[in-house]
Order: structure tokens, then sequence, then C-alpha cells
């Protein structure tokens, strides 16, 4: 079964579609060739062509330097920038867990090697309502890759990761990491990341500002 990760977040918003490029990134400065898949995403804009533009799927195509369309990677964008589901329903659309997870295989232009990973980004947190018939949490289940967990480094964090957390490991999946994302400045007064590091058991990524490398040594070597 091909590697690779499937990125995952506390809530929307917390930055995985940065966390996913900044990785991506990495991988092919270590010789890897990062395969990016952004399933299904809502709150896209129409184009001059009146064609829906995935946002996220296009920021991950261009830091995975991909060269296939943007329906290879997002198959499915939808408009209302509310959940996946809802949106599709919104769009007359019907999309199913099992369409997701046939996405989210490589397509006869990709081929699979040693150095192929495949990124797949979730939309909102792991248990937010994907398609008509499941979760974030379920297309992670059946892809059986390990989960990167993404939060927003702020007050209230803590809780989500742990639970989160809890939730991941109740479908029997890997956790690969979590990264702890620092979008805006954090008081003085105030340090998720020594807390989590003494309730937390996974590896803690702690990101500030525009960093170049995301994993350190270890964890890429298990990539």
């Amino acid at each position: 079964m091909i590697k690779g990760l499937f990125i995952t977040g506390t809530d929307t918003g917390v930055g995985k579609t940065h966390i996913s490029c900044l990785l991506a990134q990495q991988l092919l400065g270590a010789g890897l060739t990062p395969i990016p898949r952004k399933p299904v995403e809502s709150g896209c804009s129409h184009n001059a062509d009146g064609q829906l533009i995935a946002a996220d799927a296009q920021a991950l195509m261009q830091a995975c330097e991909y060269p296939q369309p943007q329906s290879v990677v997002c198959p499915y964008p939808l408009q209302a920038a509310i959940s996946p589901a809802e949106a599709a329903r919104l769009q007359g659309e019907n999309i199913s867990l099992a369409q997701l997870q046939q996405a989210c295989s490589l397509t006869e232009n990709e081929t699979e090697s040693e150095s192929t990973r495949l990124l797949v980004e979730g939309a909102g947190g792991f248990y937010s309502p994907l398609c008509a018939d499941g979760l974030n949490a379920d297309l992670a289940q059946r892809l059986k890759l390990p989960v990167l967990l993404v939060a927003e480094d702020k007050l209230g964090c803590i809780n989500h990761i742990l639970l989160s957390l809890q939730a991941i490991e109740a479908r029997g999946l890997e956790v690969f990491a979590v990264v702890l994302n620092q979008i805006n400045p954090a008081s003085s007064a105030m340090n998720n990341a020594a807390e989590l590091a003494q309730l937390i058991s996974q590896p803690l990524i702690h990101t500030h500002g525009q960093q170049a490398d995301l994993l350190s040594d270890s964890l890429l070597a298990r990539l």
C-alpha cells in the first residue's frame, strides 16, 4: 500500500493547507514525490470561465509541483463555504464516501514508486461531515494512512487536541504527529506546547511563521 499521510484538523481554519504545503516542500527537498489529494473542498469560487477553483487544492498542487489538473486532486469542488456534505446537497450533488476513496487512488498518469508519498488533506475537523454518508474520520479509516493532526496554537486547543487524538485512536489509526500551528501571537503566559508535551505520547511539532522544515529528521525518516 502506498505510503503517505492523512492531514486533518481539530477544527476548520487551523492551517491544514499551510502545513500540508510545508510538508510537500520538505518531501520534495528530500527527494520524495508528494502526490496531493484534496478530494472535496467547499468555499470554492468561480473563475472567468465559470469553473469552480479549489484554492486549497491549488496551493497544495503548487507546493507539490504537481503537473496534473485540479480535477485529479480535487474532483469535487463546492461553492458554499460550509461543510462539504451540506454544500454538496445545496449544489444538487450526492457525493459518497466510496467516490472520495476512489478519488484518492493513483491514476494511470501517476506512478507508484519507493519515493511516492500520498498527501490527503481532509476538510474541517476529524469528525466533520465530509460527504452524504461519511465523516473525515470515515475516509481516513478507509485509506488506512497515518494521521497528521493540526491544531491552532490558541487558548482551548489542548482540549480539542486530546479529544481528536482519542477519536483517531478509536478508529484504529496511527497518529503520525500533532502539529501545534501558531497563526496569531500567543499570550506570553500561555505555553500550550509545554503543557501538551506532558500530556501526549505522540510526536509534537510546534510551528512558528514560515519555517522551512516541518518534520525533524527522525519523523522524515519514518515517511
